[in-house]
């Protein structure tokens, strides 16, 4: 039964694979968000990532210990060590800002960590990026500013979620520098190791029970879920081209302005559509171009 399947499955095409894996890690990504918001007034953003990168280990052990001591030795604890606090500091500011703004709001400022990635990648490992390229940038963090609207009062909150953005652009561009020599799963290994230790200290003593048995269930959860997504966005791009299965991902934004709007009540204003809106069309066009060019290669 299990073969059949499996041999049905690989004669969908590749691409609408991809597209299957990419909507399997959105959706599991998104319903991640919304247990992190509901359970934000039940346990701080250390303790869910604590949760996270918890059951995120048990769950990947048996790659890792089939890799064994060779596979994960590596020679660069330094910049292992390096990215893990900057992807820490970009965790907690991304639960902070999904347990306090709409939902909406806080997966479209998330998308701008593909805008800041352009900057850092020029700064860090002196890309030289098209014109096409730096238009797409700055017309991307126009609609970011229009979403935390400067005029007004600035919510404190949405620059966190700029941050973690920024911060998480930061830990992807060191995974380039890391790839010569450091395969993905040994990058993951020092990853979920780390953020276990990193935030262990912090669980201890901020520590809240969940109320009931539902709330551990949720809380667990957002460890497996993550994991999920993650699984999700691999398989995906393995099997499938990024400049066609990649626009995918945005339909996480459907998936939190739904569940913003039918669980807890928030609807978006026109200034979040429109910021919104730009951020993922100029998102979009960077992560083509960069398919692109890397299939010319």
């Amino acid at each position: 039964m299990f073969d059949v399947i499996r041999q049905r499955w690989l004669q969908v095409p590749p691409n609408m694979r991809g597209i299957l894996w990419l909507l399997m890690g959105s959706l599991a990504f998104s319903i991640n968000d919304l247990l992190v918001k509901s359970l934000g007034n039940m346990m701080s953003p250390f303790q869910m990532a604590f949760f996270r990168y918890g059951v995120g280990l048990l769950i990947m052990a048996p790659v890792f210990l089939k890799m064994g001591a060779a596979g994960l030795k590596t020679s660069r604890p330094g910049i292992h060590g390096a990215r893990l606090v900057i992807a820490c500091i970009a965790q907690v500011g991304v639960y902070t800002s999904v347990v306090y703004l709409p939902l909406a709001d806080a997966t479209a400022l998330a998308f701008s960590r593909i805008l800041f990635t352009t900057i850092v990648a020029v700064i860090v490992l002196r890309e030289v990026v098209s014109g096409g390229r730096w238009t797409a940038t700055l017309a991307g963090f126009v609609g970011v500013i229009i979403m935390v609207r400067p005029g007004g009062d600035i919510d404190p909150i949405a620059i966190v979620a700029i941050g973690a953005a920024c911060t998480f652009a930061v830990a992807n561009v060191m995974i380039r520098k890391m790839s010569t020599t450091e395969p993905p799963n040994r990058i993951l290994f020092y990853y979920q190791v780390g953020g276990i230790a990193v935030f262990l200290p912090p669980t201890i003593l901020l520590w809240q029970s969940p109320p009931d048995l539902v709330s551990w269930l949720m809380a667990l959860a957002i460890g497996v879920l993550t994991s999920v997504g993650m699984i999700g966005f691999i398989r995906g791009f393995a099997v499938g081209e990024a400049s066609v299965i990649g626009p995918t991902e945005y339909i996480r934004l459907i998936f939190a302005a739904s569940f913003g709007l039918f669980i807890f009540g928030e609807v978006p204003d026109v200034w979040t559509i429109a910021g919104a809106v730009i951020i993922v069309a100029c998102t979009s066009f960077i992560a083509r171009m960069e398919a692109q060019k890397r299939t010319r290669k």
